[in-house]
């Protein structure tokens, strides 16, 4: 059962029990991504989630770690577009070892210049990294290009000239600004008892004082485009979409289940269109992205220099059926069972019902029940897929990008146009 309590100073405690576990995940929530940043400061909510783990008041960087490893627990952060989560996963008895540790990580970090000096390099290694995995880096050439000259649009991790010129007092203010009590929720899912959490919540975080202004929900103005990154690689790496509803948007739930039908499983058009039939792909896959007010559909695919265009004019083949024949009733109930069941088995984990718990809240403001959910599932039509297909891949909606060698300079939208 879901319950949830604001304490005195506006920090939000939300809970879900789960008797039958013994484990309970727990996450600290904050109101803010790196959709709020100014393009001076690109990459400073993903420093702040960095430099949290770096040692407090009472814990130095290698404490942090030991604390929750000591007892076989993990815990982890990530910051996405909209949002920032420190979490936990421990035994039910250390629930309150873990909010403990999170909750100093939130309130008494340091800030040290010489730990920050460190993790400026980490980082800068980090977007090394992404940098030489074309497979990631495709996804972060799309949303860039998408929503080119967006705060949506830049990358969460920021580019190597912004993270390297952030300083301590920058992620002070950064913190000041965004961290305050009414921008904060801890989620606890698993064999927890909520008016203990309430009650070790209000311990670890009562203390807490001001009030942040939240971030402004984006809706930025899309760009078609076809957009090359040359790398000397053996494939060429794509992703062909465009933007499509939000995740506030009650079309939503045909989103999922033109996603499905696309490429989300082993059964999906793509899959079985493109690897099984022709060979061309190892990995195929449509995806949606929602955030508050924007999003989008798109598919992915890796494959060699010699199978690129072929691959891509598949593709278009497919994402223009999509778009312009009515899906049958039995492909479409298929997909709808195919949700529900992957939804239900998610219910299983500590760990996923935790992050429900914290998106339904940042994002809605409410608990949107799996009955429900279930049932907007089911709502779905055979038009609100061809509605969802037709604003995401219409020639004059979609766009593409390709990271892969230079001699691929030719691949681009063939017979299809755009």
């Amino acid at each position: 059962m879901r319950k949830k309590s604001v304490l005195t100073n506006g920090v939000r405690v939300i809970t879900e029990a789960m008797s039958s576990v013994r484990s309970a995940s727990i996450g600290l929530w904050v109101d803010v991504g790196s959709s709020a940043e100014a393009p001076r400061l690109r990459g400073i909510s993903h420093m702040v989630e960095h430099m949290l783990f770096k040692g407090t008041q009472r814990r130095s960087a290698r404490e942090i770690a030991e604390a929750l490893d000591s007892v076989g627990g993990d815990l982890n952060a990530f910051t996405d577009k909209e949002t920032t989560c420190y979490y936990a996963k421990v035994i039910d008895r250390h629930v309150p070892l873990a909010i403990d540790v999170l909750s100093d990580m939130l309130a008494h970090s340091l800030f040290d210049p010489e730990e920050l000096r460190k993790e400026r390099n980490v980082v800068l290694e980090e977007i090394k990294m992404y940098e030489d995995a074309p497979d990631d880096l495709v996804h972060e050439v799309f949303s860039q290009q998408l929503w080119e000259g967006s705060d949506l649009g830049a990358p969460t991790i920021g580019f190597p000239e912004t993270v390297g010129a952030l300083e301590s007092s920058d992620l002070r203010a950064h913190l000041a600004a965004h961290y305050a009590p009414n921008a904060v929720v801890l989620c606890a899912a698993g064999n927890v008892d909520h008016e203990e959490i309430v009650a070790l919540a209000e311990r670890a975080l009562g203390a807490q004082t001001g009030t942040a202004a939240l971030p402004a929900a984006q809706a930025p103005a899309v760009r078609h485009a076809l957009v090359r990154r040359s790398k000397e690689i053996e494939q060429v790496h794509l992703v062909l979409g465009g933007a499509c509803v939000s995740a506030r948007d009650e079309r939503r739930f045909a989103l999922s289940v033109a996603q499905t039908i696309l490429g989300g499983g082993m059964s999906s058009r793509l899959f079985q269109e493109v690897r099984e039939k022709r060979g061309l792909v190892y990995t195929i896959t449509a995806y949606g992205s929602t955030y508050r007010e924007a999003g989008s559909l798109a598919v992915y695919a890796g494959t060699s220099l010699k199978n690129a265009q072929p691959c891509i004019d598949t593709i278009l083949d497919e994402v223009d059926r999509l778009a312009s024949v009515p899906v049958a009733a039995e492909e479409l109930r298929l997909a709808k069972e195919h949700l529900k069941g992957s939804m239900t088995l998610g219910l299983e984990s500590t760990s996923s019902r935790m992050m429900r718990l914290g998106r339904q809240e940042l994002v809605h403001g409410r608990e949107i029940p799996q009955e429900e959910i279930e049932a907007r599932i089911d709502a779905v039509t055979a038009e609100g897929v061809l509605e969802i297909a037709n604003l995401a891949f219409a020639p004059q909606r979609r766009s593409l990008a390709l990271v892969g060698p230079t001699t691929a300079a030719e691949i681009g939208w063939g017979a299809h146009g755009a």
